[in-house]
């Protein structure tokens, strides 16, 4: 993954050429055959979720919040099982959404929240992001929709979630199921710390063409087609909110948290049955441009890393994709859904 930023130093004042130092997206102008996207506001009210949302509302850290989530019944006969779908960090729930339709014709209930600070959920501002936090709010959300046990999958950052909440929860964990995940390295062994302040910073200079440019030249090798549109007009977006300091703000402490709390060391407490699904074109790891060449070309190796997490994990199990990036479930979704419902049945 590259990014256009100009050094540590440059973290805490503007740069010209400078975009988000994190895995998610780089800054860059629009290109000019490419429609302005929508604005949308921090709670996404204009913006279409494939299923019925629903609303659920609890108390955490001193404050009242509300958890958007998709709750989807068994399309045809109910098999009993459900499916906790956790998105990544550039994602929503609604991400899932071509999943959920797949799980549900096979006898699912699928139930994908977007987590606080992301999606239709709230995003406050003066909250203590932890996987931990974050876990034990989707096992409230779960309990208040009378559902105990599930398999739990996780892209991306939902894979570091994933992970917590199977440790966290092992009694309500039939499987884990990682697709991409993030984390499965300790970025700050090799990556200077950059603090939250700096992140907010580098969120604020986002623009739509960073989104774009970004996903295009990390998900999709280089290469962009209206139907990739999908996956970034939510963050572009944002970018030209005018909720976007709030945004932007709730971005950099999500940040934070992926890159201080690593759950890669307990990979080996994991009880439940593990599948990594990854794509071996993926490279995505956070700080690349804040060490030297030589040591960034040592990260988001996903060949060697899916293959000792699966190793790591006691139950595991490892689908590779050769020639795929960050996204299997669009890039190639025969493969990702014949390995999914496969571990599922």
């Amino acid at each position: 993954m590259k990014y256009a930023f100009c050094g540590l130093a440059l973290l805490l004042t503007a740069c010209a050429s400078t975009g988000p130092v994190g895995p998610e997206r780089r800054a860059a102008p629009m290109p000019l055959d490419q429609a302005a996207p929508a604005q949308f506001d921090a709670r996404l009210s204009l913006y279409a979720y494939p299923y019925a949302v629903k609303i659920f509302a609890f108390a955490s850290q001193r404050q009242a919040l509300e958890m958007a989530y998709m709750d989807v019944a068994p399309a045809g006969e109910a098999n009993g099982k459900t499916v906790l779908l956790m998105h990544g960090k550039n994602f929503s729930a609604a991400s899932w959404a071509r999943t959920i339709d797949a799980l549900s014709k096979r006898g699912y209930r699928v139930v994908a929240p977007d987590q606080i600070g992301f999606g239709k959920s709230a995003k406050p501002t003066r909250y203590q992001f932890t996987f931990q936090a974050l876990a034990r709010n989707t096992a409230a959300l779960l309990d208040a929709i009378g559902v105990h046990r599930v398999t739990v999958v996780g892209h991306s950052m939902g894979g570091m979630l994933a992970t917590r909440f199977a440790l966290m929860f092992p009694d309500r964990t039939d499987k884990l199921v990682l697709v991409n995940p993030i984390g499965l390295e300790d970025w700050k062994r090799k990556v200077p710390y950059v603090d939250v302040q700096a992140w907010y910073q580098n969120e604020l200079r986002q623009t739509p063409g960073g989104v774009r440019e970004y996903m295009k030249a990390s998900y999709f090798d280089g290469k962009w087609k209206p139907e990739y549109e999908k996956f970034a007009d939510i963050q572009m977006g944002w970018s030209e909110s005018a909720d976007r300091e709030q945004l932007a703000w709730v971005s950099a402490l999500t940040y934070d948290m992926v890159f201080t709390q690593p759950v890669l060391y307990e990979f080996d407490q994991v009880t439940a049955p593990t599948l990594l699904i990854i794509g071996l074109r993926d490279r995505t790891a956070l700080g690349k441009n804040l060490v030297a060449p030589e040591v960034a070309k040592t990260m988001g190796l996903y060949e060697s890393l899916g293959r000792a997490a699966a190793t790591a994990f006691p139950n595991g199990s490892l689908v590779e994709l050769e020639g795929i990036g960050h996204l299997p479930q669009f890039e190639a979704w025969d493969a990702y859904i014949e390995a999914l419902t496969g571990f599922l049945d």
